[in-house]
């Protein structure tokens, strides 16, 4: 995988700031995956506490590593429909996370973790065959996306 611009290994940075250092472009989108899953969980929580601008910040935050990470990070011209599919997707996550934010609703919030822990599970069945460090596959969130019991 290569990026056209420097946006998403930026993005990368900023989810995992040492991580990067080493991983793979694999490692890397798990990074972000396992980023956007705690942000929205992190929302969640926020949510439930009432802490209004927290629960923006964490918002903000799922939506910055979907939209200049994962999305940013697609090849739509070699992906083909797959790449075109997970674009579309992506775009629906931050628009049900825009929907959460504003009408304090969590289960848009469980519905984009879902999402991610679907992608993010097939995406590490699909990791390369190479001894390189990867994400931490244990994570503050359960890997099952359990969002309804935060």
């Amino acid at each position: 995988m290569s990026f056209a611009n420097a946006q998403p290994m930026n993005t990368y940075r900023s989810v995992y700031a040492n991580a990067t250092d080493d991983a793979t472009p694999h490692g890397l989108v798990l990074l972000l995956f396992d980023g956007a899953r705690i942000a929205v969980h992190d929302a969640r929580v926020q949510m439930q506490l009432n802490a209004v601008a927290a629960k923006g910040a964490a918002i903000g935050k799922a939506v910055e590593i979907i939209e200049c990470g994962l999305k940013s990070s697609l090849d739509l011209e070699r992906g083909g429909k797959i790449a075109e599919q997970l674009y579309s997707l992506y775009e629906y996550m931050v628009q049900r996370l825009t929907l959460a934010n504003l009408r304090n609703e969590p289960a848009h919030l469980n519905e984009v973790g879902q999402l991610l822990a679907e992608i993010e599970g097939a995406w590490r069945q699909i990791a390369p065959p190479v001894a390189a460090p990867q994400a931490s596959s244990e994570s503050r969130i359960p890997a099952g996306g359990n969002y309804a019991k935060a």
